[in-house]
């Protein structure tokens, strides 16, 4: 079962959701960073289970221990970066009538099918948002390192039950859109308890969760991120484009089921003369004055911030009976989810969108930066 991604910079992820420990390894890291513990620690925390009406009542501290790759100093030192967080809070006994019983909507189906009843069922294995948690962490360390070039990475719920956000000013590139969008970036970078631009918004969005909650149901909604301070030329063309890496690591999302740049879809319904960014002179430099590209053209860089959006399900652990099949059996079966779930995974994901972008973004700077 393969679990990496990334070329120059390499990213492993393993542990299942009962298991001890879950992980990473990074390698590929540029030797020299001085890692700053308590700011990664304050990002994982924001992914961490167990703190929100809405989350999963399984509160787990979600402690990154980094076993190695720094130095004396606390500097990476080129060995791979190693991190484990400890699995403290598992039920597994929740999980027993799903041994031959798959939740609709969930890979215990899939897991069965390849494995022949050898997957790890409880919490959903190797499968389960779990992982996301050493995604953070590598990713955190990868957020830390772009700064050091300048480059900034943050994400919103754009979108949660059908409830929008405002969105990130990121589809101008003029100057006057580049202050709001720093003023919007600011924002989100305020530690508020649901990652919106707009806070009324953000209150109508878990009303709309908390009654699904009561309803013993599950939303999904949409993750918007921007990088910004990227330069133009960075990349590659075809196979190895920045949207290319940046969507194989974002469906390794779990819940993750669409990936768009710029207006996405949107350019389906335009003409050229409204899709196309026309270019113009800025302090020495040809930039684009519109973004409608999403920052990438040809899969290098433009020099815009690069804009990308994901479409999160909802989440398949729903309290209500639904059909399934006893795969032992072969025969209709109803099955009843017990344990501990989240209501929704939109707000949990911001900040793995964040680790993902940055881990995917580091990987192209180093392979394929700009000429």
């Amino acid at each position: 079962m393969p679990s990496s991604f990334g070329s120059a910079l390499r990213v492993s992820v393993f542990g299942q959701s009962h298991s001890p420990a879950v992980g990473c390894v990074v390698e590929g890291l540029p030797a020299g960073l001085s890692l700053d513990l308590d700011e990664l620690r304050a990002f994982v925390a924001r992914r961490a289970p167990g703190n929100d009406p809405w989350s999963t009542p399984r509160r787990e501290p979600d402690e990154p221990r980094i076993v190695s790759g720094l130095n004396v100093r606390g500097e990476t030192c080129g060995a791979p970066l190693a991190a484990i967080i400890e699995n403290t809070n598992t039920r597994s006994a929740d999980y027993d009538n799903l041994t031959g019983v798959p939740r609709p909507g969930h890979a215990d189906f899939t897991a069965w099918a390849k494995w022949h009843g050898a997957q790890d069922v409880p919490g959903g294995g190797h499968f389960s948002g779990r992982l996301t948690g050493p995604l953070c962490v590598a990713g955190g360390v990868a957020l830390q390192w772009l700064r050091t070039r300048g480059v900034t990475v943050r994400a919103h719920v754009a979108e949660l039950a059908g409830i929008p956000d405002e969105p990130l000013c990121a589809l101008d590139n003029t100057p006057e859109a580049a202050e709001r969008l720093s003023a919007q970036m600011a924002a989100l970078a305020d530690g508020r308890r649901v990652p919106v631009i707009d806070e009324a918004a953000g209150e109508r969005m878990v009303e709309a969760v908390m009654a699904a909650r009561a309803q013993k149901d599950t939303v999904g909604g949409i993750v918007e991120c921007v990088a910004c301070g990227l330069p133009a030329g960075a990349g590659s063309p075809m196979f190895d484009g920045i949207e290319n890496v940046m969507a194989r690591a974002l469906f390794g999302v779990p819940a993750v089921k669409g990936v768009e740049f710029g207006r996405g879809f949107e350019v389906a319904r335009l003409r050229g003369t409204e899709n196309n960014d026309p270019y113009e002179v800025r302090d020495g430099a040809c930039v684009p004055v519109t973004n409608n590209a999403g920052g990438i053209l040809g899969g290098i860089t433009t020099g815009a911030p690069v804009l990308v959006r994901c479409a999160v399900k909802p989440i398949s652990s729903v309290m209500v009976e639904q059909d399934s099949v006893d795969l032992d059996r072969m025969e209709p079966a109803r099955l009843k989810v017990h344990g501990r779930h989240d209501t929704t995974a939109v707000i949990r994901a911001v900040p793995v969108v964040e680790a993902v972008c940055a881990l995917s973004l580091a990987d192209a700077l180093l392979a394929w930066p700009a000429q």
